[in-house]
Formats: structure tokens, sequence, C-alpha cells
């Protein structure tokens, strides 16, 4: 797909560079491809696939039987010839090899192939104030919101919706294209990428915490990952229900912790609960104020009655902290169940 604006004229950003570029962002990359990969990847995610424009991308989940997130991604369609469909999955890299093979069980005699491309490409996010002005200085675009557009020879620039963006290139185009940023943007590592993360309220399921949650428990469908219109794919009459007849008792939450950051999986507790773990912790990272910021699923009533830790210690409690999209209220109505079956 080509974008349907014109390429911006390049041009430096004005002022000293507030864009930071990070080349380890955890995530790796599925390739999917062939005649029937359209169909085979709307059978399988949560997201309606046969929509997606090539050239456009959208949150995504891989879900058990059971309903719960193997892995949560970003699809996306690669703008190639009319004709010919090809998909790029983004997801953490420990997760790759688990979920290219368990996708690869169900291709049967559809025309697709998966294959792990994380060592064939290069994943680097930039991020900050002037992310967009720095793509348009140094490649000549500005993309929208979940639009993919080329550039180079074969890569891709993709803007999600916390205004982040992700570049995708075959390693041979990766110290080039780079070369065009660093005149722009501060090098970071990967925690500090993590930290943008938990800022925007955005989960990433790991190996520690992958068939735990139902998406709406990480706010998946609060950011878009969950089509409740389309038709089956694994765990979706569960999900449905969950969202239409169900009271969800768990929700992602953001939390400030006075000690160092958690592991994913860590276990959360509340008096509320007694010894019964009360939520889990899915992702955190040090916070340059002091101690360690955290997103995690926890129990509605342990965190409403303010009293949540990261252990059983009364000596290690959390501090709620804002997220900064709305969530649905426990007992919002919801409607009935309407998806396809």
């Amino acid at each position: 797909m080509t974008s349907d604006r014109m390429a911006l004229p390049a041009g430096p950003p004005t002022g000293r560079p507030t864009s930071t570029l990070c080349t380890q962002t955890g995530f790796g990359l599925i390739d999917v491809r062939g005649d029937d990969a359209i169909s085979f990847l709307h059978g399988q995610l949560s997201s309606d696939v046969q929509r997606l424009e090539r050239g456009r991308a959208q949150y995504s989940s891989y879900n058990s039987p059971k309903g719960r997130m193997l892995a949560n991604l970003i699809v996306v369609r690669v703008p190639t010839a009319p004709g010919e469909n090809r998909f790029l999955l983004l997801l953490q890299d420990d997760l790759v090899e688990t979920i290219r093979r368990r996708l690869s069980m169900f291709v049967l005699r559809a025309k697709v192939a998966i294959r792990d491309a994380g060592g064939e490409w290069a994943i680097w996010g930039l991020a900050g104030p002037e992310a967009i002005a720095v793509a348009r200085a140094a490649f000549g675009v500005a993309p929208r919101s979940f639009e993919a557009l080329p550039i180079g020879e074969a890569a891709l620039i993709l803007a999600v919706p916390d205004g982040r963006l992700l570049g995708i290139c075959p390693r041979s185009e990766d110290p080039p294209l780079r070369a065009a940023l660093a005149r722009h943007a501060t090098p970071v590592d990967a925690e500090a990428w993590r930290r943008l993360d938990v800022e925007a309220g955005v989960p990433w399921i790991v190996a520690a915490t992958s068939d735990l949650f139902v998406p709406q428990a990480a706010n998946w469908e609060v950011l878009g990952g969950v089509d409740f219109q389309k038709g089956c794919y694994p765990g979706q009459e569960i999900v449905a229900r969950t969202q239409y007849l169900g009271r969800l008792k768990e929700r992602l939450f953001a939390f400030h912790a006075a000690g160092p950051a958690p592991g994913p999986g860590t276990r959360l507790h509340s008096a509320e609960f007694g010894d019964q773990a009360c939520g889990i912790v899915v992702s955190a990272v040090p916070d340059p104020a002091g101690g360690s910021a955290l997103l995690a699923v926890a129990q509605r009533a342990a965190v409403e009655a303010g009293d949540i830790r990261l252990t059983d210690d009364a000596q290690t409690p959390l501090t709620s902290r804002p997220l900064p999209y709305l969530v649905p209220a426990a007992d919002t109505p919801r409607g009935r169940a309407t998806p396809d079956a």
C-alpha cells in the first residue's frame, strides 16, 4: 500500500534534540506470508486482520482456548504489491519460537509460510516530542498512528498510538538508516524503552506472564487489541463472554514501589485476600525519581482498599498511579455478546 500523503521534505527539527533512539526494544519478529495469510491470521488472532489494509498495523493477541493471552503483538501488513499477502508480527522476543511453533501447528493445508525473521531484521524505536520531526528530517516521511511507511529499499517506519515510532529494516539497511537518525536522537538502552511502555500503560506479555490473563484484564481491549465483531478465533467465546456478560474483577493498573523493580510474574498481596495473591506484575522498571514504576494486573478490591504489596510483607506497599487512558468501571453495562460464532 502506498501512503495517501506525499513524502514530506527533509529538514532538521528545531532546537536541541529531544528524541531518543533505542536499538533494544525487546521485540522479535515473525514473518507470515502466502495466498491464505489473511484468512489464516484472521482465524487465529483477536483483531480483524481481514480489514487491515496494506501499510497499516494494529494491536492484537494470540490466545489459548481458555481465552488467556499467550502473547500480544503488533500486526503489520507489509505494503507489498497487489496480490501479495505478507505480515510481520512484532511480539516479545522470548515468545517468538513458542508462538511460531504453535501457529505452524494450525497451518494444515493453508498456503501460508511462517518463520522467525528476527535474525534478518533489525527493530529500533524512536521516542520523544520530536519523534515525527526526526522521521521527517531523516527519511522525508511522517507516519500517522498505525501507519507503516516504506523507507530505504525494504524497510518500514511505523507509528504506534502513544506517539513512538518503530523502524523495521533488513539488517543490511540498518547502519545507514540509524546513521540518518544519529544527528537528531540520543541513544538509550532497553530499560528506557520499557519505561516508556510503562508510562504509556502498554503491557507486553513475556514468557513469565504468558497464558495468565484474558485480554481485558490487561486492558488490551481498551487499547484496541480485540475486535468483538469478528468471528471465531482461539478463546473467542470466553473473551466475548467476559466482555458482555461477566463482571471483570481485575484490571491492569500502574503503581510505584519504593524498592527495586520486580520481575514479570511477581505476585502481589493484600490483607483483603489473606494468603492468596491478588495480582501479578506485568512489567517494571527503575523510576528515575527513585524506587520503581510498574504495571500489574490486580484485583480491583485490593486497589480500591489501598492495601496492595509486592510480597506478604507489610513494609512493601505499592502506590497507585494514573494510567494515560480511561478504563471502564467494573459495573459498566456492556450489552450482550453479538460476535459471529
